[in-house]
Formats: C-alpha cells, structure tokens, sequence
C-alpha cells in the first residue's frame, strides 16, 4: 500500500485526481487530501506519507516551503509538483528540494500514472536501503528471479498473442488491457522485455511475415498486405519500402533472382 498525499487548495481538482488514481492503481494506494501547506504537512508527520503530489500556490504555506519541510522530516519521500505555473524561479526551487518532477496543469493522464508508477519504484528502493546488507542482497536475488520469470511469461504472452492477431487491427491499448495493466505501465514493461516499443516490435513481425509470403511468386502482392494486417495495398507498399528499401514487387523480384542464380 502507498500512501499518497495530494496538496491543492481547488476541491475539484483533488477530487478528480483522487478519482484518477484510484481507477488506475485501486487498492495499491491510500489516499490523503491537504487543502493547504499547512494542512499537507501536518498529514505528512502523521501518516508517514511517503508521495506527496504537491500544488504550488496554496493559502499560507505554499508547496515549495512545504516541500522543504518534508524533505527535512524525511529525506527518502518522494516529491511531485504538479501546478498551472510554469515559471522557471519556480522549477529551479523544485530541483533544489530533489523533486522526482514537476508536471503542468492540465497534466497528461499518462504522464502523470508513468511518474507515480516511478514514485512508487523509489518508495520500494528506499524501503530496500533500510534493511541490513545480508537480508538485501537474499531479498534482490529473489526479486530478480521473480522479475525474470516475470518477464518471461509476460514476453511470452505477448508473443502468442501478437502471432494470433497480427493481421488484425490491434493497438497498445487492447494488448494492455488483456494482460490487466494499464497502458502507461504495460508501454514501459514492454520495452523492457523486448527493447523497442510496440508499434515497431509489431510492424517489424508483420513485415517478416510478408517477406516469407512474398517468396511464393503465387501470392498476390495485396493478398500479402492484407494477411500481415494491411488491408491498403498502398499504405503495405510504403510501409514495406521504408521497412526494407524495397516494394514488395521489388522485393519479390529479388528473391526469385537469387534462388534461381543459386
């Protein structure tokens, strides 16, 4: 459970934010709401508040004098300032009191989810550098098998299920969702496991797939593109041509030469 704390003088956007984070991350996160720096600090100390998503401007104690007085209290808490100012005096002082980022109102969903998912990251890390050395490295190399098998079956699913519908119109956000993560999430475990992003990883199966059919000289060109998930022939040809330098026709042509100069 991590505890999380949200500063904002503007009711509705602490309620909107909390209903955010609670779509994405459910029971995984305890929630705390400050209408004030005053009000945010207080929580702090008393709930051992380990991410505090920060407003800048709020009524007596603004959130940067805040941040220092949290960061004072507890060095390992993680920082988040998101506020409608973006004014550089301001992202300065952010980076004197060692804030993970400083995002801007009206803040991108995704953006915001990819950084408290890393808040949440140095809140495990930081709980990490608190136990005895013996224990960390007995507890890193079981979280590092986990972490591989992890993977493993995740690449694995991936791979079946990208094999059964790639020549359908599939997105980042149907795979996500079948494997239960959320989008932001699954973006970065994926490139994780397979060190591309999706579309490239995807376009670069689909277009294995049409140079093995494009060796069967019976096969027609467009039959190819549709079968590898491009039902625009022309859309396949520049697709392809980019992917390899060659149009399908070319390409073809190239194959054919080569097993009949063997």
């Amino acid at each position: 459970m991590y505890k999380i704390l949200i500063a904002d003088d503007e009711s509705i956007e602490r309620r909107v934010l909390c209903k955010s984070l609670t779509k994405a991350f459910g029971d995984n996160v305890e929630l705390y709401e400050a209408r004030t720096g005053r009000e945010a600090i207080e929580l702090f100390e008393q709930e051992e508040i380990k991410i505090a998503i920060l407003d800048i401007e709020m009524p007596g104690v603004d959130g940067l004098e805040a941040a220092k007085i949290m960061r004072e209290n507890n060095r390992n808490c993680v920082i988040i300032f998101l506020t409608a100012y973006d004014d550089f005096s301001y992202a300065k002082q952010a980076i004197r009191v060692k804030a993970l980022d400083y995002l801007l109102k009206p803040y991108d969903e995704k953006e915001l989810f990819l950084t408290i998912e890393e808040a949440m990251w140095h809140v495990d890390q930081n709980y990490v550098s608190e136990v005895p050395e013996e224990i960390q490295k007995e507890e890193q190399s079981e979280f590092e098998d986990a972490e591989d098998i992890r993977f493993s079956l995740l690449k694995e699913k991936v791979e079946s299920y990208i094999m059964e519908h790639y020549t359908e119109e599939i997105s980042m956000h149907d795979i996500a969702n079948i494997m239960n993560y959320s989008e932001s999430y699954f973006c970065k475990l994926f490139k994780q496991c397979f060190k591309v992003n999706f579309t490239t990883y995807l376009a670069n199966h689909r277009m294995e797939k049409a140079k093995s059919m494009l060796e069967d000289p019976l096969t027609n060109v467009k039959v190819v593109g549709i079968s590898c998930g491009y039902p625009d022939s022309n859309y396949f040809a520049r697709v392809f041509k980019r992917a390899t330098g060659l149009t399908p026709t070319e390409y073809r042509k190239k194959k054919m030469n080569e097993k009949w100069t063997k």
